[in-house]
């Protein structure tokens, strides 16, 4: 029961990868604006850049993950036919 629960946590394709990180931009940005408000000038602006920067470093790597995993799979399947 456990591993059916855990599968729902497992990112399968490109289009779930694209909603999840399109959700940890949407935070990012909203986390980004505030501190722009807590922090008015140059600090706050450094501080929503880096939030944006979080977002596009890690999107990149879960695409890569999902990239790797494929290529593993593929690679470990071809090697089962032999």
């Amino acid at each position: 029961m456990l591993k059916k629960i855990g599968r729902l946590f497992v990112i399968k394709t490109r289009f779930e990868a694209y909603l999840i990180i399109f959700a940890l931009a949407l935070g990012a940005m909203t986390r980004g604006s505030h501190y722009t408000l807590q922090y008015p000038g140059v600090g706050g602006y450094m501080l929503w850049a880096a939030t944006a920067g979080a977002v596009f470093l890690g999107g990149a790597k879960i695409l890569d993950a999902l990239r790797y995993e494929r290529e593993r799979d593929a690679a470990s399947r071809l090697g089962q036919n032999k």
